[in-house]
């Protein structure tokens, strides 16, 4: 299993010039993260191997004639199983996510990482940054080349300084950080600019560009391969991902998406007024019970400097407070109250202040009294308003109002679709801890019996029915993790139900084994349809067979 999951990240390996630490490590934390999966096949097959073996020797039937069950043959190794159960607990809550998070942290490091140096004969090299090389011939020895020619790129300019020799040695130097290049009867030619050349890098009119070739004997490149070195990434970036927690940890994710979910609805409940401000006077929506809790709690700040908020003193319950927090909740209380007497004062001089206003005299005074309408020319003024034709800036500023509070709704709703779904995906993987630990116990329970049945050993017919079984469970897991997902069951449901599925199915065939059934001969199968055929001839269904 750790071979066939390794295949995928086949291609992303290889090539990488990694050691053999690095690859050991990758195995290592790989192995581990299979062991959910891996360890209930692997429980199924020892049990039909271990009973097949048993009932293949008939040691199964000198059990049974000594008077001793097969329940009681199973049960001994069965305890086994629930503590072997109990370690696969411990392993997927706190191994796996440990290992998951080391092996796809370096996996993602590995694919960031270059390829190996390779220079390949009669081809350009451009793995070094800014260098181009090419190597028309390269001996057995690794070491010497032929017909060599480098491209330097550094200053961004073109191919304006180009190296050209007849042969060389290649190898790498101080702990193959660097590469050294050895070139021996070459050229090298380099052409610039004229000193009037143009910031642009055009040179004027009339202007000529410098070309200079100097030859060598013997000369040394050495090119910088940090760039090939494999660089770690912070594991804090991975952490978040939900095959890399635990079960404390998924409850803690599942709150605070619960969180953001009644943030988001009520968010959307508050700032519906301004997007509906035509029907605020006569809404009769009420905020559901959960939206006004958290409303509360989020409208209180007595307790800003604790973990938690907690409702309003007025409303809220009578709570057990330690004493290390209870003066905290004193002194909260007190500055609660301060400002509650500082704000009643404020709207009170801002009271005094309109009342001592100086007021109009005179014929001002008398026009600055509003005329008092009665009922018929007010409905006669507003029928008016609104007998009178809509303009256009009517009809664009109603459809630009339309279109915010369509994409206000759109938004809310593909934001509490997110959080649903990230919310299925971490119930799944709580539960998935768990059934993948119970699923030993389901494996047992089909291996055990099935292997007394079949009364064959060794790595054989096991092998055969441990793969068709195992087939079965991965595909029940399968399509029950992907309906969770689309909501089509519930999450508990979809993670369960491959082990339920297969916990009948053990005690059916522990019912059968009990009975001595013969469930893989031709002959139990033979009884079975005469007892439905004379069953059918009974209900008369079938005609009678003639007498002879």
């Amino acid at each position: 299993m750790l071979t066939q999951h390794m295949l995928k990240y086949f291609d992303d390996i290889i090539g990488k010039g990694l050691g053999l630490d690095v690859i050991g490590q990758l195995l290592f934390y790989f192995a581990i993260f299979m062991t959910p999966i891996a360890l209930p096949l692997a429980v199924l097959l020892s049990s039909l191997i271990a009973f097949g073996n048993l009932g293949e020797h008939f040691e199964l039937t000198a059990i049974k004639s000594a008077g001793i069950s097969l329940v009681r043959t199973i049960l001994p190794i069965f305890f086994f199983v629930l503590l072997l159960t109990v370690g696969a607990f411990y392993v997927n809550n706190n191994l796996v996510p440990k290992a998951a998070l080391e092996a796809y942290s370096l996996l993602y490091d590995i694919k960031q990482k270059k390829p190996a140096l390779d220079l390949r004969e009669g081809s350009f090299y451009d793995g070094i940054p800014d260098m181009s090389i090419k190597v028309n011939k390269k001996f057995p020895d690794g070491i010497t080349i032929k017909d060599i020619i480098i491209y330097d790129h550094r200053k961004h300019d073109g191919n304006r300084d180009v190296t050209n020799a007849d042969s060389g040695k290649m190898y790498t130097i101080m702990d193959e950080r660097y590469l050294k290049l050895e070139l021996f009867n070459g050229f090298n030619y380099r052409e610039g600019a004229s000193s009037d050349q143009e910031m642009a890098g055009r040179k004027k009119s009339g202007q000529s560009e410098t070309l200079s070739r100097t030859e060598f004997t013997k000369t040394q490149v050495v090119f910088d391969l940090s760039s090939f070195n494999l660089e770690r990434t912070d594991k804090k970036w991975f952490q978040g991902n939900r095959i890399m927690r635990n079960l404390s940890e998924l409850d803690a994710d599942i709150d605070s998406i619960d969180r953001d979910m009644l943030q988001t609805r009520l968010t959307h409940y508050t700032s519906s007024k301004t997007y509906f401000s035509y029907y605020h006077a006569k809404d009769s929506l009420v905020l559901p019970e959960e939206l006004y809790e958290l409303k509360i709690k989020m409208d209180t700040s007595l307790l800003s400097g604790m973990p938690e908020m907690i409702e309003p003193y007025e409303t809220a319950q009578v709570k057990a407070i330690p004493d290390s927090q209870a003066v905290k909740v004193d002194s909260a209380k007190q500055r609660y109250n301060e400002e509650k007497n500082i704000s009643r004062r404020l709207n009170a001089q801002r009271k005094s202040v309109v009342k001592k206003s100086v007021k109009p005299r005179g014929i001002a005074a008398a026009s600055s009294k509003k005329k008092v309408l009665s009922d018929s020319a007010v409905t006669a003024k507003v029928d008016s308003i609104f007998n009178l034709p809509a303009s256009n800036n009517t009809y664009e500023s109603a459809a630009n109002k339309a279109r915010s509070a369509k994409n206000q709704l759109m938004s809310t709703t593909a934001s509490a679709k997110d959080y649903a779904t990230d919310r299925k995906v971490f119930q799944i993987q709580w539960h998935k801890i768990l059934a993948s630990s119970f699923a030993c116990v389901a494996m047992f329970l089909i291996g055990a019996p099935l292997g007394a049945i079949i009364k064959k050993g060794g790595l054989g017919v096991p092998f055969l029915v441990s793969i068709l079984f195992f087939i079965v469970y991965y595909l029940l897991t399968m399509t029950g993790e992907k309906w969770a997902k689309q909501g089509i069951i519930s999450p508990v449901v979809g993670v369960w139900a491959a082990d339920a599925i297969l916990l009948v199915i053990g005690l059916v065939f522990l019912r059968q084994a009990r009975l001595d059934a013969r469930l893989f001969e031709a002959d139990f199968y033979n009884v079975v349809f005469d007892k439905f055929k004379n069953w059918l001839i009974q209900r008369k269904i079938l005609p009678a067979p003639a007498l002879k």
